[in-house]
């Protein structure tokens, strides 16, 4: 069994080839059933039987918390509070509280970034304050939206943990110790020195992290999030560049010692984004270990491709069952004919225009010594907001 608060065997862990147990699923309670009647179940008991299933069928579908929560918790993290781990995660949230820092940091910046790459868009990647689930209800649905979610998450989880382990935040992992000896590029011999980055132990941590709650449900959804999430490890190992340092008389550069380095995390979200475009629609196959093709003539989803099994919304009004926030008062270009124009994001409501007064610094000088005096400038634009869709309309979604 884990204890909290070991660390000197974290390094041969991770090390290993062999990926990491996962706990088998808790046997389920059982209640005694209660002895029938001779003669059948009476009215009442019908009747209560009636009632339950009509409970049950009105119901919501449970939304299960995330380990993305971390990322609202920050410094405050205490893994027996965290909703949604499963006993696998929280034995590592245990075992390795310094990483769950850089975890919880690593969560704002993913999520940071999933908002970049869909500002424009009716979906934008918006969070719910104090939604356990971070998203909401949008993720139960299993769309190109929850794909590209679980890739990025779990990009960010790789980067987050590999920059930690280079910079010397983490106990347990240091510099790449596999990264050794001579090499060759298009620019002649080199030797490895330096700090390469430590992504081995992140995608490893990782992978027995984040997958651990999908290992255990074993249904077509979990598999689902298993691809994506390998699709966002493999997508900040390739984006690792290749920085040298030169050697010789005047930089004359006979000599170099290189080392791997993770580029900005924004790489990696532009190449996702891509893939979010891209992406497979696909259905389980019948032992539900695989995938093929939703429709005939569909093609086949490769390792790269990010998958998913549902259509999208349209994001165009408010929808509580489906998770959409909908578009009404999100601002619009009104000469863009790309999702961000004011005819795709108000879904042809129309808009409304408002004059406002902007103030920014302009006309800055650098004074001697040491300070920038700026001037302030202001400058009236026009913002344009999607309308709200009409009364009728939207109590058809709610």
């Amino acid at each position: 069994m884990l204890s909290p608060g070991r660390t000197e065997e974290a390094p041969q862990l991770l090390r290993r080839r062999a990926p990491l147990p996962v706990p088998a699923f808790a046997p389920a309670h059982r209640y005694p059933a209660r002895a029938a009647a001779p003669d059948g179940p009476g009215v009442p008991a019908r009747l209560g039987l009636a009632c339950l299933l009509l409970l049950l069928l009105t119901l919501p579908p449970r939304i299960d918390a995330s380990w993305w929560y971390i990322g609202a918790l920050g410094a405050r993290v205490i893994c027996d509070n965290i909703p949604g781990l499963v006993s696998r995660q929280r034995q590592l949230c245990q075992r390795y509280p310094d990483i769950m820092r850089s975890l919880g940091e690593g969560a704002r910046d993913w999520i940071r970034e999933c908002q970049h790459q869909f500002r424009h868009h009716r979906w934008n990647c918006t969070t719910l304050d104090r939604d356990h689930t971070v998203f909401g209800r949008v993720m139960l649905r299993s769309s190109r939206e929850a794909a590209f979610v679980y890739a990025i998450s779990s990009a960010g989880v790789v980067h987050a943990i590999t920059r930690a382990c280079s910079q010397g935040e983490l106990s347990v992992c240091s510099c790449d110790p596999y990264t050794r000896g001579r090499d060759r590029d298009q620019r002649g011999d080199f030797d490895w020195g330096g700090c390469s980055d430590n992504i081995h132990y992140g995608v490893r941590f990782a992978k027995a992290f984040v997958d651990a709650k999908e290992k255990r449900l074993k249904d077509a959804r979990a598999l689902m999030n298993l691809h994506n999430n390998r699709c966002g490890r493999t997508a900040v190992r390739r984006f690792l560049k290749l920085e040298c340092k030169c050697h010789g008389v005047s930089g004359s550069c006979t000599l170099r010692t290189c080392w791997h380095a993770l580029s900005d995390f924004r790489r990696t979200g532009d190449y996702l984004r891509r893939r979010y475009d891209g992406a497979v629609q696909v259905t389980a196959t019948q032992d539900g270990a695989n995938f093929t093709a939703a429709r005939q003539g569909y093609r086949h989803a490769t390792r790269a491709d990010l998958v998913y099994f549902d259509n999208s919304p349209d994001y165009c009004v408010l929808d509580k069952a489906a998770g959409s926030l909908g578009t009404a008062g999100r601002v619009c270009s009104k000469t863009s004919r790309g999702t961000d124009g004011c005819e795709v994001m108000c879904c042809g409501r129309g808009y409304d225009t408002t004059r406002v007064t902007r103030v920014t610094q302009c006309e800055c000088k650098f004074h001697w010594c040491c300070a920038v005096r700026c001037k302030e400038c202001r400058d009236t634009v026009d913002v344009h907001t999607c309308k709200a869709p009409k009364k009728a309309e939207w109590l058809d979604q709610t």
